[in-house]
């Protein structure tokens, strides 16, 4: 069964922390790269972080040295660790496999976590 449960997300003041989870199906975790993805209000959804089953992480320019994401392949489970956040981190965080955004359109997707950032 393809799942994808994202959670941890919430009402937080700037620079403030939050750490969000993702429980994945074997099926989207297993030997794939994962990311967390934002979509902010009004804007497209983006790729905000990567991690490859061995590790390594890539980040989004506005993100780096704030947001950590891991993975924990006995659980199926992806985090996000933000912190110092900024308003512009406000939007409806989600996680899946790496794909080019031409595939956003009709991949399965989790129903995301919301986060927003008061100034």
């Amino acid at each position: 069964q393809v799942q994808l449960v994202e959670s941890g997300g919430g009402l937080v003041q700037a620079g403030g922390s939050l750490r969000l989870s993702c429980a994945a199906s074997r099926s989207i975790f297993s030997g794939n790269t994962m990311g967390w993805y934002r979509q902010s209000p009004g804007k497209q959804r983006e790729l905000a972080a990567t991690i490859s089953t061995g590790g390594t992480t890539t980040y989004k320019d506005s993100v780096k040295g704030r947001f950590t994401i891991s993975r924990d392949s006995a659980k199926n489970t992806v985090y996000l660790q933000m912190k110092s956040l900024k308003p512009e981190d406000t939007g409806v965080y989600y996680c899946n496999k790496l794909m080019g955004w031409a595939a956003y359109e009709y991949a399965y997707w989790g129903q995301g976590t919301q986060v927003t950032v008061a100034s």
